[in-house]
């Protein structure tokens, strides 16, 4: 039996919510988010599919579930350029969601954005151990460098680490064959652009981001102990802490079992330097001391 718990359930947590469901990755919901009407409607929603899922709106009951998914607060839209823009007003959601995570001892899959410091917020401020706290982002980084890469008739492994936006490192090392400079930066600015494209035409990735978040909770709950691209709150790995950044790790039931550090080339190692220094600076404008517990 599985319960999973989905914190704002708007275009990415309301897709996940059913995609759990439909696939039978979960024998129990609880949704929640606060816009109240809006929650209804998703449950009703959900609920005539004719799907047989006990379905919670209570956030009390967060804390018993085995993964809880958090993908709340205020997504981005063509006027905000980065995801790192959306700090300060989704640090607050963060702070609130919290809350129910006081004695959760399941796995937490962050969603929200700027996704890297919103993982590690979470986890210094619910006293969650960092294996059980995953940043959710490389898988969908990762494919969307597959496609590029098959346009360009580039075979190979995709895996895209570092930060989940702008300084995001696509990893040229992995795929057997040289790539020159110029047209690594070439690549790196079309991932970077990415879901930009589609938010302008369609107001918000969904189909994307759900799909992955699916397969990782499929993951966890099968306790496949598949490697991933995830952000993960480093403490010292690749020389970086007091930060959550994407590295490869080994993923199963426990939440991240184990992180790999790979040999990256010249060109990699300064990109992730870069991201990791970019994203400890925005995890030390909220730094607050780990808590012992819930």
């Amino acid at each position: 039996m599985a319960t999973v718990a989905v914190l704002g359930v708007g275009r990415i947590g309301g897709e996940v919510a059913y995609l759990t469901s439909v696939l039978g990755l979960a024998d129990e919901l609880i949704m929640y988010d606060s816009a109240q009407p809006f929650l209804r409607s998703q449950v009703a929603d959900l609920r005539h599919t004719g799907l047989d899922i006990p379905v919670s709106t209570d956030w009390r009951q967060v804390k018993k579930s085995d993964i809880c998914i958090f993908s709340a607060g205020t997504p981005r839209n063509p006027g905000i350029k980065t995801r790192a823009d959306l700090l300060m007003a989704n640090l607050p959601v963060a702070s609130e969601c919290s809350r129910a995570l006081r004695g959760f001892s399941g796995v937490l899959i962050t969603v929200t954005n700027p996704m890297d410091a919103n993982n590690y917020y979470l986890c210094r401020t619910t006293g969650l151990d960092p294996s059980r706290c995953i940043g959710f982002g490389g898988q969908l980084d990762s494919a969307r460098f597959g496609l590029i890469l098959a346009e360009r008739g580039i075979p190979g492994a995709s895996w895209v680490i570092g930060e989940h936006g702008e300084h995001q490192v696509p990893l040229f090392s992995r795929l057997g064959r040289p790539v020159e400079v110029g047209q690594r930066d070439e690549i790196l600015a079309l991932l970077r652009g990415a879901s930009m494209e589609i938010i302008r035409g369609k107001g918000g990735t969904v189909f994307g981001p759900a799909y992955h978040v699916a397969s990782l909770v499929s993951t966890i709950l099968a306790d496949r102990k598949t490697d991933l691209s995830c952000s993960c709150v480093l403490q010292g790995e690749y020389g970086l802490d007091r930060c959550s950044l994407g590295v490869p790790a080994a993923v199963g039931r426990e939440g991240i079992l184990r992180i790999h550090e790979w040999d990256l080339d010249p060109w990699e190692a300064e990109h992730l330097h870069t991201a990791g220094l970019f994203v400890k600076d925005l995890c030390s404008t909220f730094e607050v001391p780990k808590t012992s517990g819930p």
